[in-house]
């Protein structure tokens, strides 16, 4: 009887823990429950900028002169994936400097695989009066695409950064340029040369296809031992992240962007110091005041960087 009795005991008190058990994994469950999820956003911004001051820094520019004499202009030559906003972002800094809407360099809002550059063309700011330019000049490229025989190919890019492609030349998917061709230039002069190369990737891209992350690196290899300074620009950072697209100036306090930006660092390795966000005039029909202030603060260092690198030529 006692042994009757003490099974007894024992079961009711396993039920008694499985209740209790039960009871604190409900109360857990309701204050998860309850918690409010975490925050998108970080408490303070994790790189410092100053919104709004654009008129200073539209000063700088229009003061800019190159270091060398010799050079008539900074040359940035800009590539990425098909789709990131290269011709997107020269219309912006055009809009930006224009102090107005512009669509100087044709850009498509398609979701093509395919480039929608097909040559290679320099594109000049006008500046003040007719007839005069500020002293920089972007060149925008076909789009990198996966494969080989599509796309630019990286021969083309290496023989850009030496000056070597002349402008108005039609990319030739199958066949690089070379020597002898008609649109290259066998001695180009300091202002034919690149004097910054800037990566454009969109934010709001899926992952990276490791066809194009490997031409990508030629290229950056190929600018690093010329000596070629570097940046990146991550565009469509409004398209990527809600809190971004509701107030722009969440730009760097976006935990999902600051990721994302180290997650391009690692894989193309360029340092975060030198990777720049930006959102391109898009669906806008007027300029505003913090698209402006992230355009200009990553035209404003990819300038001086290319400027340093001309000097010493």
């Amino acid at each position: 009887m006692w042994s009757a009795f003490s099974s007894l005991s024992v079961f009711a008190g396993h039920k008694y823990f499985l209740l209790l058990s039960w009871e604190a994994a409900l109360h857990n469950h309701l204050l998860l429950r309850s918690a409010p999820p975490p925050s998108p956003l970080l408490r303070t911004s994790w790189r410092e900028i100053t919104w709004g001051d654009n008129k200073n820094a539209l000063q700088y520019l229009k003061n800019f002169r190159p270091q060398n004499e010799e050079a008539n202009h900074i040359r940035v030559l800009l590539y990425g994936p098909v789709g990131a906003g290269k011709s997107s972002f020269i219309n912006s800094v055009n809009n930006v400097l224009q102090g107005r809407m512009t669509n100087e360099a044709l850009a498509s809002n398609t979701t093509s695989d395919q480039s929608f550059t097909k040559i290679y063309q320099t594109y000049q700011i006008k500046k003040g009066s007719k007839g005069n330019f500020y002293p920089f000049v972007f060149n925008d490229i076909m789009g990198l695409e996966d494969g080989d025989g599509r796309g630019v190919r990286t021969d083309d890019i290496k023989n850009a950064l030496k000056g070597h492609v002349k402008d108005g030349y039609k990319f030739n998917p199958v066949s690089p340029l070379s020597d002898g061709d008609h649109g290259y230039t066998s001695s180009p002069s300091i202002s034919d040369r690149v004097h910054v190369l800037v990566c454009i990737y969109s934010a709001n891209a899926a992952q990276m296809n490791q066809s194009v992350l490997q031409k990508m690196r030629e290229i950056r290899e190929a600018a690093s031992e010329l000596g070629i300074p570097q940046l990146a620009i991550l565009s469509h950072v409004d398209e990527a992240c809600g809190e971004t697209e509701r107030d722009l100036k969440n730009v760097y306090k976006s935990k999902h962007l600051k990721k994302k930006m180290g997650d391009f660092s690692s894989s193309l390795g360029i340092p975060m110091n030198c990777i720049l966000p930006v959102k391109n005039y898009s669906d806008e029909i007027q300029l505003n005041s913090d698209v402006t202030t992230l355009i200009l603060s990553a035209l404003r260092l990819m300038i001086d960087f290319g400027d340093d690198y001309a000097d010493k030529l």
